[in-house]
C-alpha cells in the first residue's frame, strides 16, 4: 500500500500540471493603461472583442510597449498577469495588421521575450520581413 502511494506522488511530481488551459490567444492593437485591474481589462475585452470567451487569453501592451498584461478566462474565472521589460520593448502590432490579432503559441512565446512575434509562424517559418 505504501509503495502505491509513493508511486502516485512521484508521478505527480514528474508530470507537468496544466493549470490554465488556453486554446486561443488574442493581441489587441490598442494600448492599455497598465493601472487597469481585472474589471477594466475585462471591459476592454468585451468592448474590443465582443466577449471574453472561455480558454482564451487577451494580450495588451502599454503605449511605450515595455509592459504587458494578459487576461485569461479559464471557464470559471479570470486570471490577470503582468510583465515588464526593464530594457527594450515588446514588438507592437504593425499598422497594416487588424485591430484584433490571433496569435499562435510560438508567436506569444516570442512576444513575451521581446522578439518580433509577427515574423514567427506555427511551423517556425519566417513569413514577414
Amino acid at each position: 500500500m505504501a509503495a502505491e502511494s509513493h508511486q502516485s506522488s512521484r508521478d505527480l511530481v514528474e508530470s507537468p500540471a496544466v493549470m490554465i488551459r488556453i486554446e486561443q490567444i488574442w493581441l489587441s492593437k490598442e494600448p492599455l493603461d497598465m493601472r487597469a485591474g481585472p474589471e477594466t481589462c475585462l471591459a476592454r475585452v468585451v468592448q474590443r472583442f465582443g466577449a471574453a470567451e472561455p480558454r482564451c487569453a487577451y494580450v495588451f501592451l502599454n503605449k511605450r510597449a515595455n509592459r504587458m498584461k494578459v487576461l485569461v478566462h479559464d471557464g470559471f474565472g479570470l486570471w490577470l498577469a503582468a510583465r515588464r521589460l526593464h530594457q527594450g520593448r515588446f514588438a507592437s502590432p504593425k499598422i497594416w495588421q487588424p485591430e484584433q490579432i490571433e496569435l499562435c503559441r510560438e508567436q506569444l512565446d516570442a512576444l513575451v521575450i521581446g522578439l518580433p512575434w509577427y515574423q514567427v509562424g506555427p511551423d517556425k517559418k519566417i513569413t514577414t520581413l
